[in-house]
């Protein structure tokens, strides 16, 4: 592994070049080097690495936009940011501005092109931005962003084929481009910051009913809880992951977000925050959780740094797992995230008021006042029982 790797970045001389030695560094630190090993040889990244250790190519953002092979290029780059040799930028920021840009070109029309031009960019940009400010979780794609641009395009060409334009469209023109299905329900993100940016008259766009489906069946809950707290051969990544959506009721965007700094210590007990307040993690999960912590996730991306502030490290150099695939490992156990989740927050609305749910599991308020509605809570007493027995699991 060295030796190949050393190949790659020498260049000319016979020192490691010093812009891509971490990359190096992270490359022969590898759990698994017959993976690092093959894309050094066969990867299309590898090759644009090694032109740039020989001084062909400058090492830059620019350089990898410029690429032919846009997957290649997007991993060198995380591995480069990753190991602090390019300073991070926004990728889901530029994906949906470039995303703007195709959109833009198929509009007909220049007045609804400036108009998807301005709310693209005053309402999702903007909106984009104020998340990467907060930085609260990563963000791995930007479809929502994507659908409600492709929405508002496809209303106001629709709109011009029927010879309207938006500011005297009425509700009954409105409620025509509805039957065409669920996806133009997407529109309302548009036709509300239209209406209150005096480009369109108030419209209603009605909030389609939600069918909540089957959630797993109690039994089927607590068997997946005990095999995936006892199962030794099933994958640590997948066990905590499965854990902490059947008990908690956790979103798989929320999970493969969890820092390991979210993960606390105190005395013999482990906590976890998923909000505010530190959770108490009982045995043998907090058990999991702390080694998990310790040993990290095995099998990670060839050029990842050694150290990682993510719980769940993903398969892209220092970027968490995706959800969508967090969730395809679940499933392979036999795990649906939806059903498990509805499952997990029937159970829990049953046993805690809807305040105390929001802040223990960081959802937002009228979340959990809809599950314990569901599940038939009554909580009219229970600032009473609190009194009787202090005692909870949060500190």
């Amino acid at each position: 592994m060295r030796r190949r790797a050393g190949e790659l970045l020498h260049g000319q001389g016979d020192l490691i070049p010093p812009a891509p030695t971490p990359v190096y560094e992270a490359i022969i630190a590898t759990d698994t080097p017959a993976s690092a090993l093959n894309w050094l040889r066969k990867g299309s990244g590898a090759a644009l690495l090694a032109q740039m250790a020989a001084g062909t190519l400058t090492v830059s953002h620019e350089t990898l936009d410029a690429h032919p092979r846009p997957q290649a290029a997007g991993y060198l780059r995380a591995a480069l940011v990753a190991n602090m040799v390019l300073p991070a930028r926004d990728e889901a920021l530029l994906a949906t501005e470039r995303f703007l840009t195709d959109t833009l070109a198929g509009i007909r029309s220049p007045a609804d092109r400036r108009l998807v031009h301005a709310y693209a960019t005053w309402r999702v940009l903007n909106r984009l931005r104020r998340s990467a400010q907060r930085g609260d979780r990563p963000r791995t794609h930007t479809r929502h962003a994507h659908l409600n641009i492709s929405a508002a395009a496809r209303f106001l060409d629709w709109l011009s084929e029927q010879e309207i334009i938006l500011d005297h469209a009425g509700q009954g023109d409105l409620d025509q481009w509805l039957t065409g299905g669920h996806a133009h329900y997407r529109v309302r993100d548009f036709l509300g910051w239209a209406a209150r940016s005096g480009h369109a008259r108030p419209l209603l766009v009605p909030t389609l009913g939600s069918n909540p489906g089957q959630a797993t069946s109690k039994d089927q809950r607590w068997a997946l809880i005990a095999r995936l707290l006892h199962d030794d051969t099933i994958d640590l990544t997948d066990r905590v992951a499965g854990c902490l959506l059947l008990l908690y009721g956790q979103q798989l965007s929320r999970i493969t977000a969890i820092t390991t700094d979210q993960v606390i210590t105190a005395g013999n007990q482990v906590f976890l925050r998923f909000g505010r307040d530190d959770v108490l993690i009982p045995e043998p999960l907090a058990g999991l959780l702390l080694t998990l912590v310790r040993e990290g996730r095995r099998y990670l991306a060839v050029g990842s740094p050694t150290t990682t502030i993510w719980l769940f490290p993903g398969m892209m150099p220092g970027r968490p797992l995706t959800p969508s695939r967090l969730g395809e490992r679940l499933r392979k156990l036999g795990l649906r995230a939806q059903p498990a989740r509805r499952a997990t927050l029937t159970d829990l609305a049953a046993q805690l008021p809807a305040a105390v749910m929001a802040d223990l599991l960081n959802l937002a308020p009228t979340t959990p006042v809809h599950w314990v509605r569901d599940a038939g809570g009554d909580w009219s007493r229970y600032a009473a029982q609190l009194a009787r027995d202090p005692s909870h699991q949060t500190r």
